[in-house]
């Protein structure tokens, strides 16, 4: 496996773990401008990595979530538990791309269409 990919997953793996621990916290909190802040910053820097490695999948995935996102940092739409289950969905599904990355150095196929719809939706 490519050492960008190796350090790559690592590092995102880690950046997941705190992001559940903040998305728990915004369910609890949903206006705390620092959680939202934390929360984008991290899903923005897997979406940046994830383009700089050609990783399309993971970073549409990650893209989607990253607008809903911003919004609600912003303050543009109210945070919603609609969005925050979307949010977590697309959590979910980095996961399951990344052990496929992970298992085989490769991003594994797949049809991510209804999580962005569903991240998109919730964004309007």
């Amino acid at each position: 496996m490519d050492d960008l990919i190796a350090e790559f997953l690592a590092e995102t793996n880690e950046a997941l773990a705190e992001l559940d621990t903040a998305l728990v916290d915004l369910e609890r909190a949903s206006e705390d401008s620092e959680i939202l802040a934390r929360i984008f910053r991290m899903v923005h820097s897997v979406k940046g990595t994830c383009g700089f490695l050609g990783l399309s999948r993971l970073e549409a995935v990650a893209h989607a979530a990253e607008s809903l996102l911003g919004l609600y940092r912003d303050g543009d739409i109210p945070v919603t538990q609609d969005g925050i289950t979307a949010v977590l969905a697309a959590i979910d599904t980095i996961r399951v791309i990344m052990a496929g990355l992970a298992e085989t150095g490769a991003e594994p196929a797949g049809d991510d269409t209804a999580l962005v719809a569903q991240l998109t939706a919730a964004a309007e």
